[in-house]
């Protein structure tokens, strides 16, 4: 703690040194704005700076699970926030704050952008990560045979900075980053002597890992607070490319559990095998049937909604992804069928098997018949085919297939009478939502991207999915993704990590899109 105010004290005292003035004017890359050449130099001073402040935010354990770490999280960012002028609003949420904040921009009748970001991380389990802790930062950068080796944390304050160096710990990506970016850009404003081109609204949520369960009914109990002309999301890896990406959705997430029934115990397979139907043989049969060898679904219906227009087509195919280096990447000789390109599968519903349970395996292994096997599926969906409709088509397969659905466990009237029984038990999970690319919002960000950049990526709908439908549907607002962080970041795995080089051009976009008016 110590160091870290150390840290701001020094900033203060070397920006308040600084004598330069900057108009506001997108970034250059050579180094000059209106003949002061200090842009650029500015940025990396106020950058290595807010490093001691980062490591201290990283340092604070984020499980969205355990409701003291984050009161903890939420208690140290309302400080960071308000130490830069922002006034700041803990919102109750069951133990788990969310974080409001709001800085006032000096212009009349300037429009409001809300910024969302989330606080807490993935679990961990600490014997994963190459570092002694993952809540204690490391820097690290690759040796000639492209292995990570830790390097002393003064390397972050060097002449030049390298910006192939990383910082590893949970949540230095996903999502503390770009939280950090924000903050050290207004603190890079306030030594310009700037302020915001618009008014700027902040929430940090604080179970966006857990599928962000109450952010809807807080938003809407929230709304006056909250409203705002424009929702900036900071989340998610950039392309693959490394290129300025931006995003004009996601598909949404679903959980279900479908479970085929058996005998009422299990039984020994010598005595009753050819006799009593086996429940994972079925529901291996019910579940193939709802693809096919080439990888699309089967069920009814499934794909219909989704129209892309010829235009849409081309902005799919105009992302520069190598889908060789992808398919050597993932280890597989043909994807699935489902589109033309990567992109293009991922503006389809999907349905994934994300895990199948029945008689113990392995050394577990018993000779029985198990009495009921169980999947656990989730489906990605998209805002024309959402979570209700793919479940009924779900639902219409299953019959469709001879299969009798119950609720839980069946009677032993419907045990004497129905000879397939199945329950679909639908789980957690939100809607996909998504903004027109040629909305004033999505053009006004795509600008500034392109102020400093020749190439940007515009992607129509990710794959992933982010509480955007809660938030778009209680707030009624148009919305961007704006991803800052490098894509090989392992977030929601072991050894996540920040690319120096990666926080840098993020708080150069931050502050062009600040200097920007909407």
């Amino acid at each position: 703690m110590l160091k870290a105010q150390f840290h701001r004290i020094l900033l203060a005292c070397t920006l308040l040194g600084f004598s330069g003035v900057i108009s506001a004017q997108p970034l250059a890359n050579t180094q000059e704005v209106s003949g002061t050449a200090v842009t650029d130099t500015l940025i990396l001073k106020v950058a290595q700076a807010s490093f001691a402040e980062y490591f201290e935010l990283l340092a604070l354990p984020n499980d969205a699970a355990v409701a003291p770490d984050i009161q903890k999280n939420t208690d140290w960012l309302a400080q960071a926030f308000t130490r830069r002028g922002f006034k700041t609003q803990q919102l109750p949420n069951n133990g788990k704050p969310l974080l409001f904040a709001e800085y006032k921009s000096l212009k009349p009748d300037a429009k409001t952008i809300l910024f969302y970001m989330h606080l807490d991380g993935q679990p961990v389990l600490p014997e994963q990560w190459a570092q002694a802790s993952p809540w204690q930062a490391v820097v690290k950068k690759r040796d000639a045979q492209g292995q990570w080796l830790e390097v002393d944390q003064k390397a972050l304050q060097q002449q030049p900075l390298d910006p192939e160096l990383r910082v590893f710990a949970r949540a230095a990506a996903d999502d503390k980053g770009p939280i950090m970016m924000l903050l050290a850009t207004f603190d890079a404003m306030k030594a310009a002597g700037l302020s915001p081109e618009f008014n700027v609204k902040v929430l940090l949520d604080s179970e966006e890992e857990k599928g962000s369960p109450t952010i809807n009914a807080i938003a809407k109990a929230n709304a006056a607070l909250l409203s705002s002309d424009g929702l900036l999301i900071l989340d998610g890896p950039q392309h693959q490319t490394n290129q300025p990406t931006l995003v004009f959705g996601n598909r949404g997430a679903t959980s279900l559990t479908l479970t085929v029934y058996g005998p009422k115990l299990p039984l020994h397979s010598g005595h009753y095998g050819n006799y009593v139907p086996n429940p994972a043989q079925r529901l291996a049969a019910l579940l193939a049937s709802m693809k096919d060898d080439n990888g699309r679904v089967t069920v009814a219906g499934y794909y219909d909604k989704v129209k892309l227009t010829a235009a849409e087509l081309k902005v799919l195919a105009d992302v520069p992804d190598d889908e060789v280096a992808l398919r050597k990447r993932t280890g597989i000789a043909k994807p699935d069928a489902v589109g033309s390109n990567y992109q293009e599968a991922l503006q389809y519903p999907s349905l994934n098997i994300r895990g199948m349970q029945a008689a113990a395996v392995g050394d577990k292994a018993a000779n029985i018949i198990p009495h009921q096997a169980v999947a656990e599926l989730d489906l990605r969906t998209t805002p024309e085919a959402d979570s209700a409709y793919l479940t009924a088509l779900l639902e219409q397969h299953l019959r469709a297939q001879g299969w009798y659905l119950t609720q839980g466990e069946p009677t032993d009237s419907e045990r004497s009478t129905q000879n397939k029984i199945a329950s679909l038990t639908p789980g957690a999970g939100g809607d996909a939502a998504r903004t027109a690319m040629d909305s004033p919002l999505g053009n006004w960000v795509y600008g500034v991207l392109k102020q400093n950049n020749a190439k940007v990526v515009r992607v129509r709908m990710m794959g992933g999915s982010l509480p955007t439908q809660q938030l778009v549907g209680a707030l009624q607002v148009p919305f961007v993704i704006l991803p800052l962080v490098n894509p090989d970041n392992n977030q929601h795995s072991f050894d996540e990590n920040l690319r120096i080089g990666h926080y840098i051009d993020g708080m150069k976009t931050l502050l062009t899109l600040l200097q920007t008016p909407y």
